[in-house]
């Protein structure tokens, strides 16, 4: 069996921004903005789907289980 690719730069990143805290209103959204070069938009679509990837659950089992945690309770609301 062959061993899975690594996380991307890209998804790294992902991760560490949403690890960190922030002070205020529409700080992350600067973040991402400056820091990634995208969208708050696009930023969350591929989160969502690097929630659901084992190697970033690998990765940062933490981050990722907190992150599936709160999309389930939004769903749960719905």
């Amino acid at each position: 069996m062959t061993e899975a690719a690594p996380l991307s730069d890209r998804d790294r990143a992902l991760l560490a921004l949403e690890r960190r805290s922030w002070a205020g209103p529409g700080a992350k959204e600067r973040a991402i903005r400056e820091e990634l070069g995208m969208s708050p938009v696009r930023y969350y679509q591929l989160l969502n789907a690097l929630i659901d990837d084992v190697r970033a659950l690998a990765e940062d089992p933490v981050t990722v289980n907190r992150l599936r945690a709160v999309r389930a309770t939004r769903r749960a609301r719905r």
